[in-house]
């Protein structure tokens, strides 16, 4: 597969991704219970989560405007180069959202593969009233949030990747 086959393939899959989280936050905000209980948060936040508390309600509301504008700055990122958007904000939007997802997949935001392999191996201490619901949040998070995230992140720096070329290689 080409770069340029790659970059095409990242942006779609960043858009689709948007289009599939902003879906989800917009089905939350609007009163559906939309995986909201698989949400990995301490067992207080979680509780005013599914009590739909208006803080909750907005940010889902901001969640999903936000994933519509990432829909369209992944769309961009396929474009000729006449885009919107000035040449280097593109790629610096892009890469930094990558990096921010990979970084959420992989643990260093508290959430992600390491976290979640500590909790179920029973490495990371638990209290022992939510030692149930941490598990089956850490099984959740492992199966099907963190491959999302690492997915999307992938797909946003796959969209605007470019390899350095060596010296011999521009001839």
């Amino acid at each position: 597969m080409s770069r340029a086959d790659w970059k095409r393939v990242g942006g779609y899959g960043a858009a689709a991704c948007c289009a599939a989280y902003g879906s989800m936050k917009l089905a939350q905000a609007l009163g559906a219970g939309a995986l909201a209980d698989k949400d990995p948060l301490p067992p207080g936040l979680r509780e005013r989560l599914l009590a739909r508390d208006p803080l909750f309600v907005t940010s889902h509301w901001v969640l999903a405007g936000a994933a519509a504008v990432g829909v369209v700055v992944a769309l961009a990122t396929v474009r000729p180069r006449k885009a919107a958007f000035p040449r280097r904000l593109l790629p610096a939007i892009a890469w930094t959202l990558g990096i921010f997802m990979i970084a959420r997949s992989a643990g260093a935001l508290g959430f992600g593969f390491v976290g979640d392999a500590l909790v179920l191996a029973g490495v990371s201490s638990v209290p022992a009233e939510h030692a149930a619901l941490a598990h089956d949040l850490a099984r959740w998070d492992l199966l099907l949030w963190s491959p999302f995230f690492l997915l999307w992140g992938a797909c946003w720096t796959a969209a605007v990747w470019r390899p350095r070329r060596s010296v011999g290689a521009e001839r």
